[in-house]
């Protein structure tokens, strides 16, 4: 396979630029939803007003995707399509400008029911120890050097892709290990590979990747990955990928999407057009079991991840037309609901007790969450096209990624 690279400059040096009044401090977003995969902003600091427009700095075209951007000290790194090439670019922050790009052919045509879609990568990359590993459209697993850009390993895809929108699961690193669920439709394979050299180290092959992507958790002493698959909610051991758990997952179209989100020893679930539930994952004797804590089907998550605001799980339900809502943590009790017809989707980032909802539609809108209340403060026009990626927001800063192009705008 042909590599394609080009390095305008190698060095990383590690800072964070926060201006205005915002506190200087560390914000990196080197993963699918932030430092701790829940979707919460490692330091922000909120205006003592906010402005009436967001100042854009930049905008560049960044090629078709919907993977997030990673944000590491100085350096932004985007995973897209530019014709028929998969590319790792590095960027700029500052500037928008490319620093290195590596790319490789991956030509791809995308199933007519999702052509509405661009056939750009779904799958968020993952920074860890100066490395990046993507899996591309049609399952290529990558890992390159951060630095440079030079491609250190490599891993072919399937003739075999999930249905549809095609692999959106994003990998997490534990451990010296970079997980991905390669395969497709009843024909995968959740994988841990050695992030040095890309040799496996397990493999689990109990279903199919859906296009939700896993977290890691230690449940009951045990650390495990939790992911959803094309029909299953799972737990795999860590450190060897024994299936230690599983639940029925079944979407009508096998698009589940969503990341499971941990809330203390409780896991949290929605999306495949049932209810949000809540349960356990424990240990009783030699067997694992699970258990529901509690049910809601008052709130049907359909595509957008929740975030936990302290005790509250706040999300986008697909019920009416896309309707805001809050529900306690502990009980899943209802606490508020907004008007119906808000988005199709949104991608949500806590900040605090602060949300930013990034809408399909290019509106970046601004919740506080309380238990008693939820307020929205602001509503800004950030994108002219579809907005499904998630926004990255560091000090002052605001990344935004659309089906082509990636901005930066400010809150000052």
């Amino acid at each position: 396979m042909t590599l394609k690279h080009t390095a305008l400059t190698g060095t990383v040096i590690f800072t964070a630029l926060v201006a205005g009044v915002f506190a200087q401090q560390r914000a990196d977003w080197p993963q699918w939803r932030g430092p701790n995969r829940d979707g919460a902003v490692a330091a922000f600091s909120a205006p003592a007003s906010w402005p009436e427009q967001l100042t854009r700095k930049w905008k560049v075209d960044a090629g078709l995707g919907y993977a997030t951007p990673l944000l590491v000290a100085n350096r932004l790194y985007l995973f897209s399509r530019q014709g028929e090439n998969e590319v790792m670019s590095a960027l700029d922050p500052e500037n928008g400008k490319v620093v290195w790009q590596t790319g490789y052919p991956a030509s791809f045509t995308m199933n007519s029911a999702a052509a509405r879609h661009a056939a750009g990568p779904k799958s968020t990359p993952v920074f860890a120890d100066g490395k990046l590993y993507s899996i591309g459209m049609t399952g290529i697993v990558t890992s390159f050097d951060a630095a440079t850009g030079k491609q250190l390993w490599q891993k072919p895809g399937s003739s075999v892709v999930p249905m549809y929108t095609t692999h959106a699961f994003s990998p997490l690193v534990d451990r010296g290990m970079v997980v991905f669920h390669v395969g497709g439709h009843n024909m995968g394979a959740l994988t841990a590979f050695d992030v040095n050299t890309g040799a496996v180290k397990w493999s689990w092959n109990g279903d199919g990747p859906g296009y939700g992507s896993p977290i890691v958790a230690d449940l009951g002493g045990t650390r495990q990955i939790v992911t959803i698959t094309q029909g299953k909610l799972v737990g795999v051991d860590a450190a060897t990928g024994a299936l230690l758990w599983e639940r029925p997952f079944v979407s009508s179209n096998f698009t589940n999407s969503i990341t499971p989100i941990l809330y203390g020893q409780t896991i949290i679930v929605f999306g495949n057009g049932g209810p949000t539930v809540a349960f356990t994952a424990k240990k009783q004797n030699t067997q694992w079991v699970t258990e529901d804590v509690w049910q809601n089907p008052e709130v049907p998550g359909r595509l957008t991840n929740g975030v936990m605001v302290g005790d509250v799980f706040f999300g986008l339900a697909g019920r009416n037309m896309g309707q805001y809502f809050s529900a306690d943590g502990k009980t899943g009790k209802t606490l508020w609901t907004s008007e119906g017809r808000q988005a199709g989707n949104a991608a949500l980032v806590r900040a605090g007790d602060l949300v930013f909802s990034l809408q399909d539609g290019g509106d970046l809108v601004i919740f506080r969450v309380a238990s008693a209340a939820v307020e929205q403060l602001r509503r800004y026009k950030v994108a002219d096209s579809e907005t499904w990626t998630q926004p990255v927001i560091a000090g002052n800063r605001v990344f935004v990624k659309d089906v082509s192009t990636l901005a930066l705008w400010t809150m000052n």
